[in-house]
């Protein structure tokens, strides 16, 4: 079993930064890509942005000039480093990851406001 736990969620002017972060725990051994959806208000679920255990970060292209995912591998956490925040950033932001069965785990969810 794997745990994540999401933080760094809150209310920012748009144009500003945030960065979120989601901590590991149990399982971690068994982890390797990792990754981030978030769900508007009203909307679907949508995929952010991905890491694989080497480093390999991926987005959704509307997003890669405004946001970058990371890993710190010795502190079991990830990160998404949001720059030049809009309104529709507004959203629940969700960890997740993956395991070497293949299984995939959640976090709880962050909230990330932008205001104008």
């Amino acid at each position: 079993q794997v745990r994540l736990v999401e933080s760094g969620g809150g209310l920012v002017q748009a144009g500003g930064s945030l960065r979120l972060s989601c901590a590991a725990s149990g399982s971690i051994v068994t982890i390797h890509t990792m990754g981030w959806h978030r769900q508007p208000p009203g909307k679907e679920r949508e995929p952010v942005a991905a890491i694989t255990g080497g480093g390999i970060a991926n987005y959704a292209d509307p997003l890669k000039d405004r946001f970058t995912i990371s890993r710190d591998s010795a502190k079991n956490t990830m990160y998404l480093q949001m720059n030049n925040l809009k309104r529709e950033d507004t959203a629940v932001y969700y960890c997740y990851a993956y395991d070497s069965r293949g299984s995939r785990y959640w976090g709880q969810g962050t909230v990330v406001t932008v205001s104008s």
